[in-house]
């Protein structure tokens, strides 16, 4: 019995030696891999399935709850949005009372975010791939209500609001067919570009925003004064217009509501995070009566997407591609591809070759004049100038597609039908005084005073001369007569110029002046600039 004790305790010591040799060693490093691997592991070879992957059903994790909420996408954009929020939150009276003005009109709200719906997403990926705050994504609220026909009084345009200059300056093409400054991509593209410009200049969202409304020149002189009195230079702290003052409260109150609609009874419209739009290009001129027939939508909804094209065409050459809903995108190319019922435009572009009135191209075109008013923005009682580029119907027999140069770079421009011509009037034999003559030709007596240097007052004698300004109707001929009138009375303006350098005549700038063609006009004072420096 003792024998098969000692038998059964020195098992035991054995096979406890023997689950110990084959235990690995604990590293040294926590996660650093194990470096050894046994002859069998290193010719297994992994048994892929065949053929596209299915998905995972439920029933296939074997009841497993694997919890992978941290890296669980959105439920929508707007939550997608607030995981993204970075700018410091700013939080001042002006915050608050921006955050009731939109609270209590929770209809404007509703109508503003779900106009947003369309271009959100788009703007939500820009930023994220520059790795930029989500606040900016809700900045076209703020400039635009999110319209992108949206045109202020200072001409800014846009659902990010460039003014023409800046618009050149960033790349948005500004011609007689498109204004990139509405266009959904690029308008985007140049609005985050010049935010990030603008906060590498100032290292501060708050700053950069400023600029953004103000002008970045503004807000560096503003920083500069302060910095030489002494004082901070923070957005709060500095001196600025009140539309500047209320522009990152606006941005704030519109910020506080997106993060907790509940708090300030607003309601914001499901939007899904997956795009709205994709491209499609395009390779001929194109009607956008027809591209929205073959897509499937109507014409207001393919603006909505394409608002920079304010013409009945699209140019392929200027313009290769548009934005189509993304169900509607397949569609239309299934669509176009089967299309053969005749033309794709029916509109073409003429380069006017010379001034004329409206009546005269339309007549020569073969054309309505009110269509041709229409489609081209023709305001009345304007001429034509020679070399823009006119909108025209498109003969059936037209092949040839409008060239890049024209698509890219044309303009239009135009020269009232009306102008001051310079004239010379006599008065009559018992003389006549200023406010006589300027009743008889309805003018102002001071316009009549200023023209002959003399005084409201004055008196004319019988039959001297007296210098008017008076409106004359020009045609397309009398214009090019007037052109070349005007570049010879110029000519020999320069030759006697040079000829009486040295002469002092009293009264020779004033004779130059009452030389020229057109009425006088005094110097304007400059226009007060924009708040808007964009």
């Amino acid at each position: 019995m003792r024998l098969l004790q000692i038998l059964g305790l020195a098992s035991l010591v054995w096979l406890a030696g023997c689950a110990t040799n084959n235990a690995p060693a604990p590293s040294a490093h926590k996660g650093k891999p194990a470096t050894e691997t046994t002859a069998a592991a290193k010719h297994i070879t992994p048994d892929y399935p065949s053929g596209p992957l299915s998905p995972i059903s439920p029933y296939e994790l074997g009841g497993t709850n694997y919890d992978v909420t941290g890296i669980k996408a959105p439920a929508d954009l707007w939550d997608r949005i607030r995981r993204g929020f970075a700018m410091p939150d700013l939080q001042n009276d002006l915050v608050r009372d921006r955050e009731q003005w939109y609270s209590t009109r929770p209809d404007y709200m509703f109508r503003m975010t779900e106009r947003s719906s369309k271009y959100l997403f788009h703007i939500v990926e820009e930023l994220e791939r520059r790795g930029m705050p989500t606040e900016l994504a809700l900045l076209p609220y703020i400039e635009s209500a999110f319209n992108p026909q949206a045109v202020s009084t200072a001409k800014a345009a846009g659902m990010w609001q460039f003014m023409p200059a800046t618009g050149t300056y960033f790349d948005l093409k500004q011609n007689a067919f498109r204004d990139d400054r509405r266009d959904v991509l690029a308008s985007t593209r140049a609005a985050l570009d010049y935010l990030q410009k603008l906060y590498g200049m100032f290292g501060d969202w708050q700053l950069a925003l400023a600029a953004y409304n103000w002008g970045e020149g503004s807000v560096a002189r503003a920083i500069a004064r302060n910095e030489k009195l002494g004082l901070g230079t923070s957005y709060e702290e500095l001196n600025m217009p009140n539309e500047t003052r209320l522009y990152v409260p606006k941005l704030q109150a519109v910020k506080n509501i997106v993060a907790n609609p509940v708090r300030f009874n607003s309601e914001l419209p499901l939007i899904e995070n997956h795009p709205y739009f994709q491209a499609v290009d395009i390779t001929r001129d194109i009607d956008v009566s027809l591209v929205a027939r073959l897509a499937g939508i109507r014409e207001e909804d393919f603006r909505a997407l394409n608002p920079s094209y304010h013409k009945p065409v699209i140019l392929a050459a200027g313009t290769p591609r548009i934005l189509l809903p993304w169900d509607n995108a397949q569609v239309f190319r299934k669509n176009l591809e089967a299309h053969n019922q005749g033309q794709y435009a029916s509109w073409t572009v003429w380069s006017v070759p010379n001034t004329m009135t409206v009546a005269n191209a339309a007549s020569r075109l073969g054309i309505d004049e009110t269509d041709l008013r229409r489609v081209n923005g023709i305001p009345p009682r304007m001429m034509i100038k020679a070399g823009s580029a006119l909108m025209i119907p498109r003969a059936a027999t037209t092949q040839q597609d409008v060239s890049s140069q024209l698509a890219d770079n044309g303009q239009i421009s135009f020269t009232p039908e009306i102008v001051n011509r310079r004239t010379v009037v006599r008065a009559s034999k018992r003389g006549e005084t200023v406010a006589a003559i300027a009743a008889r030709y309805r003018v102002s007596a001071s316009d009549v005073a200023d023209w002959n240097d003399v005084k409201a007052s004055s008196r004319f004698k019988g039959g001297e001369q007296v210098t008017m300004y008076l409106p004359v109707r020009l045609t397309s001929t009398s214009f090019a007569n007037n052109a070349r009138s005007s570049k010879s009375h110029e000519t020999a303006s320069h030759s006697r110029a040079a000829s009486n350098t040295s002469a002092k005549g009293k009264g020779s700038t004033r004779t130059q002046a009452k030389s020229a063609t057109s009425a006088p006009r005094k110097t304007a004072a400059a226009a007060p600039s924009s708040k808007r420096k964009r």
